[in-house]
């Protein structure tokens, strides 16, 4: 929540100057600013490369759209369907030639410089182009300068959050498994869905940085930054898929003793210490909670059918708990291999 107020926020800003400067030229030289203002507001994109891909695609879209409405105003002058041929006309031409992100701009432009133009006609074509240049810009410019995009922190902190999350509903799984089965996990269903979310959205954060590589020096300096933040995210999307295989495991039968559910207990709960407390990480005392899983893990596999069986059978709940749990167990272990422990102590430090 804290993250998405930011990006927001600084995203407000940017907007706001980008429309003071916009309006501010476009007075000085006497032209209108209303057509500027609007071409700047949504040019203000996510990053600095998306703002100049689609401020390419929508001056020639404004463009078209300035040219239908001076058209039409000239033929019908300003009456309805002044308005509803050069709309339509206007989408069906950047429709046609594919311009989709300046579609918006070019109809709004369209549609109400019909009722802005009365006379010279050429002249204020060429003026609603000159307006969109400096609405163009002017926006791009602020994008670029003001509060530039940087993901970087945002990412770290958000993987560093979903393991944290993705560490307590396991332990509250298992424990609701192995001690309390009328509780239900219906929550946890919840949380997993979360998670899955979550990583979408990390996922488009790094691929908004990776745009901007081709602006700033310092975002192509970090590409292994990125490459370790995406394979962290590999790692996340595979817990969340062993989280989902633990939830659809039908507990009512498991005959595990009260020695064994706590030594599983333990196991996860200091498994899920690590995915939340990452900066005191130790890879031995991981590896030995590891062998605890693992031994009881191919005891279990002996009570599994053997395939030549009269009558098998599908493998018992025990096994296939074990089995995720070995399986989450190696997946934090590569997720926290040493150069990305150290990215997450400073993102938390940040």
């Amino acid at each position: 929540m804290i993250r998405s107020f930011q990006f927001a926020g600084s995203r407000i800003v940017k907007t706001g100057i980008a429309i003071f400067l916009t309006a501010t030229i476009c007075l000085w030289f006497n032209w209108p600013p209303v057509f500027a203002v609007i071409t700047a507001i949504v040019t203000i994109e996510p990053t600095v490369s998306d703002s100049i891909k689609k401020g390419l695609v929508r001056f020639p879209a404004s463009a078209i759209g300035s040219a239908f409405a001076v058209f039409f105003i000239t033929l019908f002058g300003n009456s309805p369907i002044t308005y509803t041929l050069a709309a339509v006309a206007t989408i069906l031409v950047c429709f046609r030639l594919n311009l989709h992100a300046g579609l918006l701009v070019a109809t709004l432009t369209s549609v109400a410089m019909v009722e802005v133009i009365h006379d010279n006609f050429l002249y204020s074509f060429f003026i609603r182009l000159g307006t969109t240049t400096i609405g163009l810009v002017v926006s791009t410019a602020v994008n670029m300068l003001v509060f530039p995009p940087n993901y970087s922190t945002a990412i770290l902190k958000s993987i560093h959050s979903i393991s944290g999350r993705a560490g307590g509903m396991l332990e509250h799984t298992i424990r609701t498994i192995l001690f309390d089965r009328d509780a239900g996990l219906q929550e946890d269903k919840k949380i997993v869905k979360q998670l899955t979310t979550e990583i979408r959205k990390t996922e488009q954060l790094i691929h908004y940085q990776r745009d901007e590589a081709s602006l700033y020096p310092w975002v192509r300096n970090r590409e292994a930054e990125l490459q370790m933040a995406e394979r962290q995210l590999l790692f996340l999307d595979n817990f969340e898929y062993h989280l989902n295989a633990l939830l659809r495991v039908p507990v009512q039968d498991i005959q595990w003793t009260q020695a064994e559910r706590e030594t599983i207990m333990d196991a996860v709960s200091a498994l899920a210490d690590d995915l939340q407390h990452s900066i005191d990480y130790n890879h031995d005392k991981h590896q030995d909670q590891l062998k605890s899983i693992t031994d009881l893990f191919w005891e279990n596999s002996k009570q599994v059918p053997s395939n030549d069986a009269p009558h098998p059978t599908l493998f018992p709940p025990e096994f296939r708990i074990l089995y995720e749990l070995v399986t989450i167990y190696d997946l934090v272990d590569k997720f926290f291999d040493p150069n990305s422990v150290k990215a997450v102590q400073q993102a938390e430090k940040s």
